[in-house]
């Protein structure tokens, strides 16, 4: 941006350097044709006239431009702004929803996980009651086996051994 309006100013200081240099040649009355009537007048200062003019026409135009760009780079500038508060809203909902999901989702688990053990520990308690109504029962059986063992050692007629006599010789 600079080195063009740094061009142009180099542009404008040599066509007045131009004009001043030839003043004499710009001022000359020529005759001029305007279709209807002649006119005697400085050609030079009239197209100097429509120079300056034009010039002044295309700054306007410049400016303009630069005015309605800087009003709509604003004007985006606002919405692009909104829109992106906006995002950061709907990524914060969503964060919410998330956390409240995940949240929803732990209890859930955490749910499942106290039934599975209330179930577990009932299944081992049962385990272990049948396990114990087995030793037991394994028990009174060997209880009653021994006792049955006894009983028929006890009904055995005592056998004897066979007799020395006392001297030790037979």
């Amino acid at each position: 941006m600079q080195t063009r309006s740094a061009f142009l100013l180099v542009v404008f200081v040599l066509l007045a350097l131009f004009a001043i240099l030839n003043w004499g040649a710009i001022m000359a009355p020529t005759r001029i044709s305007l279709g209807v009537a002649s006119v005697e007048a400085p050609l030079g200062m009239i197209l100097m006239g429509f120079i300056i003019l034009l010039s002044a026409l295309f700054l306007v135009f410049v400016v303009y431009l630069q005015s309605t760009v800087l009003i709509d780079s604003r004007r985006h500038t606002k919405e692009l702004q909104n829109q992106r508060q906006l995002a950061d809203q709907a990524e914060a909902s969503r964060f919410t929803d998330l956390r409240s999901l995940l949240q929803a989702e732990n209890a859930a688990l955490r749910d499942r996980l106290e039934a599975s053990r209330t179930e577990i520990l009932d299944r081992l308690d049962g385990l272990e009651t049948r396990l114990r109504e087995q030793m037991e029962g394994t028990g009174n059986t060997l209880s009653a086996y021994i006792g049955e063992l006894e009983d028929r050692v006890e009904r055995l007629p005592l056998i004897e051994g066979p007799k020395t006599p006392p001297g030790g010789m037979v």
